[in-house]
């Protein structure tokens, strides 16, 4: 993973393919957070009206069960924005909760200065709709990897799709993310090594 930095105003104007005015908005609508590995960004079940950006590192997002479990749901490294769509919605909350898996910068965003935006410029309404779709397709790739794949090739998917984050993210969150214990990865693990021979 690469220690780039990338400001919140880029990934929108990626998302919008294009400049993006009233810039001031963005600016005035953003909180900054530094965040040291291990620091909830949120926890669940808090209302944040929030879009975050991650501008460096990386943020675990996470479902946590009232019996103490806990599941990666995913990662977003630096270059992406997400938000619980849950907590978006009028007096509503967050359906996960996000830590730094390393030390990470994010902006919060509030949420109605954007929808504000999107409804006076069709570059932020853009942006808004890009950034949406993404995080759908992100939902359905991985929804089918956990419905339709096996342990073994939801790890291959993981490395293949996150090479970088591989080599930085713990292995219990690993095996969390692809959904099976840290000693059944350890056997997935040996069993590719050794198929590689």
């Amino acid at each position: 993973m690469s220690n780039s930095s990338i400001s919140t105003l880029d990934i929108f104007r990626r998302l919008a393919c294009s400049d993006l005015p009233e810039q001031q908005v963005l600016e005035q609508a953003t909180h900054c957070r530094r965040l040291k590995p291990g620091d909830a960004l949120f926890r669940a079940g808090e209302t944040k009206s929030f879009v975050y950006a991650v501008n460096e590192g990386i943020i675990k997002m996470v479902y946590e069960t009232p019996n103490g479990d806990s599941w990666v749901k995913g990662f977003a490294e630096a270059g992406i924005c997400f938000a619980s769509l849950t907590a978006l919605a009028d007096h509503g909350a967050t359906s996960f909760s996000a830590y730094a898996e390393v030390a990470s910068h994010v902006e919060m965003i509030d949420y109605a200065a954007l929808q504000q935006l999107a409804d006076r410029h069709i570059q932020w309404q853009r942006a808004m709709s890009n950034a949406y779709k993404l995080y759908g397709q992100r939902k359905e790739q991985r929804e089918m990897e956990l419905l339709t794949l096996s342990p073994q090739e939801r790890y291959r998917n993981f490395l293949r799709n996150y090479p970088a984050l591989a080599t930085v993210i713990r292995q219990r969150d690993i095996a969390s993310y692809v959904r099976v214990t840290p000693v059944a990865l350890s056997r997935i693990k040996s069993r590719l090594k050794a198929s590689e021979r």
